[in-house]
């Protein structure tokens, strides 16, 4: 914004004073610095202050003294006097009006036909007329920038770029935006104001008498400004306009700058302020320039360092031009970089006798408090070159050549200069063009060479210009340009580079700490071009070595470098000479890693540390995992790879590693997360979610806290003591309860001892007279031993927990036995499943191993099926094997069997026993809640009355807490997430079908049951009259615990179902039909009153036809058919003639005394004992 170059702006030192109020320094200001203050100061005058102060008070009357003497007040007094409740209510009109028009700017309710220009107009009115031509003039723009959809426009207006009223308009423009704030949003006018001459002067005015609005100025134009902003006139004027308003307050320039960077937007903006402003504390070493280009561009930002390197490569394609920021940028870091040089060198190269000697004027030496700056200048220009794109002129790239020709001093941060600068070298080569500067590389290079050894020792450094000598040759190797191979290995003494890589020792105590090039950067390099199999150089051995004498934090090479060692093992490096792979570290190597933190505790010292178990478990896991993914290529060329054992796998304490990682997740980088993605996919079975919910009640802050208070020097309990407190119960319980109280107070860790001792006594705890305590105490202890060791746990639980060798003979299963038969869990004493501490161990330890087997199954497919294809397809050519889908539709069907099965066995368990219905345990009561007394559920296979008294409405002993019922909610909840996990699990189950004693526990504990409304119409279409029936008994529970509109659309298929049925069955298959779905009607009438009329209609019919079949027999039987007609059209009146209920007794006696054992007899007095329910239970609803 050129066109404000002569005008006066607000000085810094006036806009602090205006932010704090400081009238002392208020009156120090010259009269034009305080005319533009004048309408802040005037309001702050006259109106009524928030302050009642004494101070305050003061203050106003030293601001009423400053003002006396100035004219233009008198003029500002005058337009805070006008009605400007009338006037906002005409500049509302304006806009709607405007709105309307579509932009135009015919009509104006503001201003009238002007008969003269606007700044006559405006010269010639009162204050009242001022307000509204410039309230006109300023909406009219408004409305214009928010029609321009982002396209920029400069409006002529004359109002704004008259010199001589321009300070008259500036008090109009502020008394307006502070007396209707609402009308004229601050951004908006900010936005407007872009868009006309002096729209920068104006801006800032408004901003100096209201200084709290400049955070949300300048934030509303950066985010309204464009990405790149010197790409068009409105970015220009719009950074011009945010740098005048930082120079006004210089404070919060670093602070615009971190919003634009924030918001991706106006780049040379950024640079600019940069350039305006240095911080206070400013770092000697690297200028803030450098400093923030740096950061933008070598940031882990990619958006910002995209955003950035677009600004560099626009900016290159216009015309050179001196107001051009990134000219500015550029000429700046020229300045730094030529400041810095040691003096003025030229190209021109002295012969080899004066390179002998040490003060020839071409090698002066870089000075030791410029080389830090000259490495960040260095690693600028790879970034601006590399990254933005930037062509260097001659001028920057002859100043680049001297400055990494130049010889810093032997320190640690010389080391680093040199290695940047040949870096550079060999990334842009194009810096040297011309023979005298090729020269100079030359001779540069030698004495780095020849200097190495001196550098390395004088420095102190453990990593010098040798390991990236040695970096570089290998670069050039995996390009395979021979000829620069010889000459870089014969640089550096080197014949073969593999066989000299494998000779370098090891990093020890590797971690993050250690930076430069180390012996695992060529090593990586190597991998990766197949260097060690090319040339048949084991390269095993060093890396077991490396990740052995690794520490945290965890260096940042480790993880590729394990990757591609995995894939040099999987993948030869030309298909040629397939056998040409790495070999893998072996199990024993494995074992000898892990042989201290295999089952014992954390109280020993570990040989290896942490991060070595962490990493050679991520090699174990993503080599399998690779395995498993290339058996397609590795049948191909007849390959098989060795897989890890399972043995070795069950004595690697996975969980317990991970569990360690968690805690360690900053210094481990991204282990952590890698490690968890492997386990999700091969071992799910250690992720479950209800595993990761009990580590945070394990490991949080309220155990922490206990185990805090248990003193070190307290008693502690072998594992023997425990043992025998066992063998002694019930007569120790105390004793052993004391023990396990103690052992809650342990880690999950220091627990590791106890394992064995306390699952191989969990059979005794099956005994009476065990207090429940011990069992909810041991339930506890076993849920935190499953957050270290779940594996190992589970195979000696289940072990435990077998029947009596007196009634089974015993086997000792493995892991795989578990995995393969996820069902032998199951196989346990029968006693556990009337003990829900111990049944909740098992129904965790089922659904881990159903899991698992699900992993081990389709991982075992995948390993043998591309390569059993590959031998049909090779030894009996011309037939066509199995097709691979029949092998996984078969392990499907093999899981599915599984996993139903499981669910039959639990469904099985939740029945009652023998004893327990004598007992009076009832499954029914959990629905009794829910459905009431519901009279159709009497008569499900009898017409006998129930007395007064039934077990039916009486509770059972003990209540509704027992243990039936706890082992019923334990069980409900697992298959609410088997089903949830996979509804097809449901599916099968119900076409299956259960016992329909369950149906009211599996309808009202499982939440997730509503998924069968989705297949009862299917079930319904079954052939299987046994399935129909079920299907319609289960409908009738989901209606009453679901009364959805799909319920309803279900249950109307259903009725018309029974009524298609009625007319096709046998005699003796419609009494079995119906008799046990009769009563289910009066469910859905209960749910659904609206199916009245379609029910009572199919109980009419059902009458009818066994009536007729009675009729024929020539029975004497009660009028059926009138008394169905008469209850059906008269409900009410039939309920009340036979009084409540008695009408349904006689009818049942008639039918004892008549030959009740008639088929049809029975079903007829089913139909009207049925109608009688739903009268009774509609009329009761109602």
């Amino acid at each position: 914004m050129g066109d404000s170059t002569g005008l006066q702006f607000v000085s810094p030192y006036a806009f602090e004073a205006m932010q704090k109020v400081d009238v002392v320094r208020l009156a120090a200001l010259s009269d034009p610095e305080l005319r533009l203050l004048l309408p802040c100061l005037v309001r702050m005058a006259l109106c009524a202050p928030a302050d009642q102060s004494q101070s305050w008070a003061q203050d106003k009357k030293l601001i009423l003294r400053l003002l006396s003497g100035v004219e233009a007040v008198n003029s500002i007094v005058a337009l805070l006097s006008v009605d400007f409740h009338a006037l906002e209510q005409d500049a509302r009109k304006e806009q709607q009006l405007r709105h309307k028009a579509g932009g135009s700017n015919g009509e104006s309710i503001l201003v009238s036909q002007l008969q003269h220009g606007l700044t006559l107009e405006f010269e010639h009115s009162d204050p009242l007329r001022r307000l509204r031509l410039t309230l006109s003039e300023l909406l009219a723009i408004m409305n214009k920038v928010a029609d321009s959809n982002g396209e920029f426009f400069l409006k002529s207006s004359e109002l704004f770029e008259s010199p001589v009223y321009l300070e008259e308009v500036a008090d109009v423009l502020c008394i307006c935006f502070s007396e209707l704030p609402s009308l004229l949003p601050i951004v908006d006018v900010a936005e407007a104001l872009l868009h006309v001459r002096n729209g920068d002067w104006f801006l800032c005015l408004l901003v100096a008498n209201v200084p709290d609005s400049f955070n949300e100025v300048c934030r509303g134009l950066i985010k309204n400004g464009e990405r790149q902003d010197e790409e068009s006139v409105g970015g220009r004027r719009r950074t011009e306009a945010l740098r005048q308003l930082c120079q006004m307050n210089p404070s919060q320039a670093l602070n615009i700058r971190a919003m634009a960077v924030e918001e991706c937007h106006l780049p040379g903006l950024g640079v600019a302020l940069t350039l305006d402003y240095k911080p206070v504390t400013a770092d000697e070493a690297v200028s803030p320039l450098v400093s923030y280009v740096s950061g933008l561009l070598l940031g882990t930002n990619s958006k910002v360092r995209t955003w950035f390197s677009m600004f560099i490569r626009n900016g290159q394609q216009r015309k050179r031009e001196s107001s051009s920021v990134l000219w500015q940028m550029r000429r700046q870091l020229l300045l730094e970089l030529v400041a810095i040089l040691p003096r003025s060198r030229s190209t021109h190269m002295p012969n080899d006798g004066d390179m002998e000697e040490e003060g020839s004027s071409g090698y002066s030496g870089l000075r030791e408090e410029h080389v830090v700056k000259a490495s960040a200048l260095l690693r600028l220009y790879c970034a601006l070159m590399g990254i933005a794109g930037l062509r260097p002129t001659d001028e920057e790239a002859e100043q680049l050549l001297q400055l990494m020709t130049s010889r810093p001093p032997a320190t640690p941060a010389g080391v680093r200069f040199v290695s940047l600068s040949f870096c550079k070298l060999l990334a842009f080569p194009t810096l040297v063009s011309t023979p005298e500067q090729e020269q100079l590389m030359v001779m540069w290079l030698s004495w780095m060479i020849k200097e190495e050894e001196y550098f390395e020792s004088a420095a102190g450094v453990s990593a010098s210009f040798g390991e990236m000598l040695l970096l570089v040759a290998m670069y050039f190797h995996s390009n395979q340009l021979s000829s620069i191979i010889e000459l870089v290995c014969s640089t550096l003494g080197m014949k073969v580079v593999t066989a000299h890589a494998v000779r370098v020792a090891v990093t020890n105590n590797l971690s993050a700490n250690i930076t430069g090039f180390l012996p695992i950067h060529c090593i990586y390099q190597l991998l990766r071009s197949r260097a060690f199999t090319k040339h048949k150089v084991s390269i095993k051995d060093w890396i077991y070595r490396q990740l052995c004498e690794t520490t945290t934090p965890i260096h940042t090479q480790l993880i590729p470098l394990i990757d591609a060692y995995i894939n040099s093992i999987l993948t030869p490096a030309s298909k040629a000479n397939p056998e040409a792979t790495n070999q893998p570290i072996t199990e024993q190597e494995i074992l000898n890693v892990f042989q201290i933190s295999a089952g014992q505790g954390e109280g020993r010292r570990q040989r290896y540390s942490i991060t070595t178990q962490l990493l050679i478990l991520y090699y174990i896991l993503s080599y399998e995992e690779n395995l498993l993914a290339s058996t397609k290529q590795l049948a191909l060329m007849q390959r098989k790879p060795k897989s890890y054992s399972a043995a070795l796998m069950d004595q690697i304490p996975i969980k317990y590693l991970v569990t360690q990682a968690q805690g360690l997740q900053q210094e481990l980088g991204g282990l952590h997360s890698a490690l968890l993605r492997l386990l999700a996919t091969n071992y799910p079975h250690l992720c479950l979610v209800e595993d990761w919910v009990c580590e945070e009640e394990v490991t949080g802050t309220l155990p922490l806290l206990r185990r805090m208070m248990l003193p070190s020097n307290t008693c502690r309990y072998t594992q023997s003591q425990l043992h025998q407190a066992f063998q002694k119960l019930p007569s120790s319980s105390h004793r052993l309860m004391r023990i396990l109280e103690h052992l809650t107070l342990l880690s999950p860790g220091d627990l590791i001892p106890y394992a064995e001792a306390l699952t191989a006594s969990m059979a005794l705890l099956l005994e009476p007279a065990v207090p429940r305590r011990i069992l909810q105490t041991l339930n506890k202890l076993w849920m935190g031993l499953n957050t270290v060791m779940p594996r190992r746990l589970w195979v000696m639980t289940v072990n435990a927990l077998q029947p009596s060798p007196k009634l089974l003979r015993q086997q000792r299963y493995t892991q795989n036995d578990l995995m393969v038969d996820p069902l032998i869990v199951l196989r346990c004493d029968q006693r556990v499943y009337r003990c829900p501490p111990l049944m909740d161990i098992v129904l965790h330890m089922l659904n881990g191993y159903l899991l698992a087997s699900k992993a081990y199954l389709h991982c075992h497919l995948k390993e043998t099926a591309d390569f059993d294809r590959q031998n049909q397809s090779v030894s009996n050519l011309g037939v066509s094997d199995t097709p691979e889908v029949t092998r996984e539709e078969l392990k499907n069907a093999l899981l599915a069997a599984q996993d139903s099965a499981a669910v039959q066995i639990l469904l099985e368990v939740c029945l009652p026993t023998s004893e327990e219905q004598e007992l009076g345990t009832n499954t029914e009561s959990l629905l009794r809640s829910i459905r009431g007394s519901m009279p159709g559920k009497l008569k499900l296979g009898s017409l006998v009355p129930r007395e007064s008294g039934d077990v039916e409405n009486a509770e059972p002993e003990g209540g509704l807490l027992s243990d039936l019922r706890e082992v019923q909610c334990l069980i409900c909840c697992l298959l609410h997430q088997m089903f949830i996990a996979d509804p097809n699990i449901a599916k099968l189950v119900h076409f299956q079908g259960y016992p329909q004693a369950l149906l009211p526990l599996t309808v009202a504990g499982i939440p997730s049951i509503h998924i069968c409304l989705d297949f009862i119409p299917e079930l319904l279409a079954q052939p299987q009259l046994e399935k129909q029936i079920f299907a319609i008994q289960l409908l009738s529970y989901l209606c009453t615990q679901y009364a959805l509109p799909k319920s309803l659309t279900v249950a109307r298929l259903a009725i018309s179902v029974m009524g298609t049925l009625l007319t096709v069955l046998t005699r003796p298959k419609r009494f079995s039909f119906f008799m046990p779905t009769l009563p289910c009607l009066v469910a859905f009438c209960q749910a659904f009153p609206p199916l009245y009329d379609d029910v009572a209609a199919l109980l009419v019919q059902v009458g009818q036809v066994c009536a007729s079949d009675v009729a024929t027999k020539a029975r004497d039987i009660d009028p059926l058919i009138a008394r169905l007609q008469y209850m059906k059209e008269k409900p009410q009146e039939a309920l009340a003639l036979g009084g409540g209920s008695s009408k349904l007794t006689l009818p049942q006696q008639t039918a004892q005394e008549l030959g009740g054992t008639d088929p049809d007899v029975q079903l007829c007095y089913c139909v009207e004992a049925t109608f009688m329910d739903i009268v009774s239970t509609t009329l009761h609803g109602l």
